[in-house]
């Protein structure tokens, strides 16, 4: 029984990394090293960095929108990985009771964790929704 829940563990840490990888490309071309060395490397203009919230400056009410639904997607997935082993648990109980009733409670509890969510996602957004018209 150890040796599956290992290799459960195991291969839902190889898909859950599978979905963090980033790619990497570099760039092929090197610049020229000046063959004077009290030459200074020529200048090709100024420098600047990208937003990385955005191309305009957000408001605390967009980032947080922001920060809101990508939690919620985090979550969603999260909750998806629970009813997927809840399912599991239950499919491979093999007529043990104990098993079956662990996946039962494993799904039900997936299923009141997203109606908590959404729930708190919906007060959230009414209220925030009732504050910016209140302030305008």
């Amino acid at each position: 029984m150890f040796m599956r829940k290992k290799i459960f563990f195991l291969l839902l840490v190889f898909l859950l990394s599978l979905t963090f990888i980033n790619t990497v490309f570099a760039e092929d071309t090197l610049p020229q090293a000046p063959t004077d060395p009290k030459t200074p490397p020529p200048v090709s203009g100024t420098v600047s960095l990208p937003n990385p919230l955005g191309k305009d400056n957000p408001t605390p009410q967009v980032l947080l929108g922001k920060i809101i639904n990508y939690s919620l997607g985090l979550i969603g997935s999260l909750a998806l990985v629970m009813f997927i082993y809840g399912g599991a648990v239950w499919m491979l109980s093999g007529g043990n009771q104990e098993q079956v009733a662990k996946g039962k409670n494993t799904l039900i509890w997936a299923a009141i964790g997203i109606v908590v969510i959404f729930t708190a996602y919906a007060l959230v957004k009414f209220v925030l929704t009732a504050m910016t018209a209140a302030g305008t």
